[in-house]
C-alpha cells in the first residue's frame, strides 16, 4: 500500500510564498521571526498535517513497529490489566508499546495524541479522559490511515473501532442480583454526569431491572459522585444511609465506591449483607481483600486489551478503507460473594 506523502518545510513555504529558512526558524519560535509570521506559518503546518522529524532521517516516511497506548492513568487495575493485554498481544507480534497518561485532562489527551502521530506509531488504543467531549484530535490517525481503537471509554459517535462491554446488560444484572437477593430499595452510586455513556448506561440497566421487578426508581436513592476515589465514596454512602428510610441493597458502578459503602455502613452498626446488600463492579484486585468479600461484576480488562491490539495488528497489514464503525462485545458476569449473598 503506498504510503501518505509526509509533509515537509518546502510544501509550507511554497504554500506561504516564504523562504524555507523562515519556516523552520518560525516551527521553534525563533527570535528573530516575527509572532504574526510563527502563528501564520504554525496554522499552515498544522492544517497541512506537518509532522517535525522527531525520528532518524531514515526512518522519515515510515511507520514504526509501535502501538501507542493513550489511557487516563495506569493506577487504576482494571487499566492496568487493559495495558497487560495489550502489551503481550504486541510483543508476540514484535510491537513494542508506548504509554501515556492523560490523568483525565482533556489538553493533556490532545498534547499527547499529537505526540503519538509526530512519534508515527503504526496504530493508537485509546480509553477517553473523562473530560473529552471533543474527538477531533483524532482524526489524524483515522485520516492517515493509521489504526485506532478506542476501548471502555469510548465516544458515541466515531468512525473507528470499539472495544466495550454492555454496560447497559451489565447494570442491569448487578440489580437484578440485589432484588433476587430480596432487596425492595436499592441505591446506587455513580459518576454518569462526569464520565459519560459508561457510567449512564449501568444507570439505565439499574432503573429497569427495578421496572421489570416493579419497583419504584427514587431519586433520592441515586447519588451522583463528582469523581470515582474512596473518599468520594464515603461522602455518597453515608448520604444514602443517613436517608430517612435508608436503602436495603446498594449497587455501585465502581469497587472502590462499593467498599467505602461496606466501611461506611459497617462504622454505621449495619450489618452487610443481612441489613443492606453491596455489589460493585470491575472485580478489582480489592474486591476480594474487603470483609466481606465484594460481590462484583466482572470487567474483562485484560481480554479487552488483547482484543484492541489484535484489532490495531490486523489493520497495519490490511487497512479497512471503508466504513469501520465496528463495535466488540464482551461478556460480563456476576460474582456473587458475601457482601449481597442472603440465599
Amino acid at each position: 500500500m503506498e504510503e501518505n506523502k509526509d509533509i515537509t518545510i518546502y510544501d509550507i513555504a511554497s504554500k506561504l510564498n516564504l523562504a524555507t529558512s523562515t519556516i523552520s526558524r518560525a516551527l521553534k519560535d525563533h527570535h528573530s521571526i516575527s509572532e504574526k509570521t510563527i502563528k501564520k506559518v504554525k496554522k499552515t503546518a498544522e492544517e497541512m498535517g506537518y509532522v517535525p522529524n522527531t525520528l532518524a532521517a531514515g526512518l522519515r516516511g515510515n511507520k514504526t513497529k509501535t502501538i501507542g497506548v493513550l489511557i487516563p492513568t495506569v493506577t487504576q487495575p482494571f487499566l492496568s490489566s487493559l495495558i497487560s493485554g495489550i502489551e503481550i498481544t504486541a510483543q508476540k507480534s514484535g510491537y513494542n508499546v508506548i504509554i501515556m497518561q492523560s490523568n483525565d485532562s482533556y489538553e493533556a489527551e490532545v498534547s499527547m495524541a499529537k505526540s503519538l502521530y509526530g512519534s508515527r506509531v503504526s496504530g493508537v488504543i485509546c480509553s477517553l479522559a473523562m473530560k473529552t467531549t471533543d474527538t477531533s484530535h483524532f482524526h489524524q490517525f483515522v485520516g492517515n490511515n493509521i489504526p485506532l481503537v478506542f476501548v471502555d471509554r469510548v465516544p458515541k459517535d466515531f468512525n473507528t473501532f470499539r472495544v466495550i462491554i454492555d454496560n447497559y446488560a451489565a447494570g442491569f444484572k448487578a440489580t437484578e442480583h440485589l432484588i433476587e437477593q430480596g432487596c425492595t430499595r436499592i441505591g446506587h452510586l455513580t459518576a454518569g454526569s462526569k464520565f459519560g455513556n459508561l457510567y449512564t448506561e449501568r444507570m439505565r440497566g439499574y432503573t429497569d431491572a427495578l421496572k421489570k421487578h416493579n419497583l419504584p426508581t427514587d431519586k433520592e436513592l441515586i447519588v451522583d459522585l463528582e469523581s470515582v476515589t474512596y473518599s468520594e465514596g464515603v461522602k455518597a454512602s453515608n448520604k444514602l444511609l443517613s436517608l430517612k428510610t435508608p436503602p436495603d441493597g446498594i449497587f455501585a458502578s465502581g469497587d472502590i465506591m462499593a467498599v467505602s459503602a461496606i466501611q461506611s455502613a459497617k462504622k454505621k452498626g449495619m450489618r452487610v449483607p443481612e441489613d443492606i446488600a453491596i455489589i460493585g463492579f470491575n472485580n478489582d484486585p480489592i474486591s476480594e481483600i474487603i470483609d466481606p468479600n465484594l460481590s462484583t461484576i466482572t470487567h474483562p480488562a485484560a481480554k479487552m486489551g488483547q482484543i484492541s491490539a489484535e484489532i490495531i495488528l490486523k489493520n497495519i497489514k490490511s487497512p479497512k478503507k471503508e466504513d469501520v464503525k465496528e463495535i466488540t462485545f464482551l461478556n460480563t458476569e456476576v460474582l456473587i460473594r458475601e457482601s449481597s449473598k442472603r440465599k
